[in-house]
């Protein structure tokens, strides 16, 4: 899914490539991708792109005429910017905003699963819309401090997880964060001392600032299907740890996994497998 660093690199490119155009018509072709009715989407028709921010993974796009669509991708959208409008055979296309200079701006979404989503609403009622107001402090640039915020008996791996907690890191991230920290997945957010709770959130900057960073010198003014994600810990279970060598080991739930490295993290316990194991605390 894409996360805080994905999404903020789609804010900018998009954002300096569409400001100013004007749009022609808009359709969404996806089942169940347009979640709203008033205004109906073509009413974009005629306005201006003003702009385009970011708040948690959720895409804002403002125009003129005081609308903003939202979007969310959801586990395998992408938006991006064609010189010429595509196939409306496209499988993947899922909604599509044709500007006047004869663009196109496409939210498509690889696999099978139709999950992502848009949302035309007028920028008053944008901070009441639920899929926003329910959100926390956003996690990059400048997070709240951590200590109370995750005061908390869930795992750290799942309260920063939490949307309504803190705001933009996924299971992604959620591992390479833990890991930046030196702290287990599991341990619980009651638990942090202050001192735990300072590098945690001075790593959370670090590793969301260096993905994006990242970003910025390999993506170009096109943003790819793949993005090329700077991953050291998530995903890499089997692998040594970039930091000690230990070989990073994972915790296997039914639809996602968390890795860590048993040395750095967890004091060399080792879990492979929470269905055979309890929990680390």
């Amino acid at each position: 899914m894409p996360e805080l660093p994905e999404v903020e690199i789609m804010v900018r490119r998009l954002g300096a490539a569409l400001t100013g155009g004007v749009v022609e018509s808009a359709l969404a072709k996806g089942v169940g991708t347009l979640k709203s009715f008033d205004p109906p989407l073509g009413d974009l028709k005629g306005h201006t792109f003003l702009g385009m921010r970011r708040r948690s993974k959720l895409l804002i796009l403002d125009f003129d005429g005081d609308l903003v669509l939202l979007v969310h991708l959801m586990s395998a959208g992408r938006l991006q910017l064609f010189d010429k409008p595509g196939s409306l055979k496209d499988r993947t296309l899922r909604l599509a905003i044709r500007l006047a200079d004869g663009r196109e701006l496409r939210l498509r979404e690889f696999g099978t699963r139709q999950s992502s989503w848009a949302k035309l609403v007028r920028a008053g009622d944008l901070e009441a819309e639920p899929n926003v107001a329910k959100l926390g402090p956003e996690a990059w640039p400048d997070p709240p401090l951590l200590e109370d915020l995750l005061d908390d008996a869930r795992p750290l791996h799942s309260m920063l997880r939490d949307q309504r907690v803190l705001a933009g890191i996924g299971r992604s991230w959620a591992d390479e964060i833990l890991h930046t920290a030196r702290l287990s997945p599991f341990k619980r957010g009651n638990t942090l001392d202050a001192v735990e709770a300072e590098v945690l959130r001075s790593s959370m900057v670090e590793r969301l600032g260096a993905a994006i960073d990242h970003y910025e010198a390999v993506i170009g003014p096109t943003i790819p299907d793949k993005l090329p994600m700077p991953l050291t810990v998530h995903g890499r279970q089997g692998s040594p740890c970039p930091r000690c060598g230990t070989t990073l080991e994972a915790v296997f739930f039914e639809d996602y996994v968390v890795a860590y490295c048993p040395q750095c993290q967890t004091g060399g316990k080792l879990l492979k497998d929470r269905r055979l194991s309890r929990l680390l605390k």
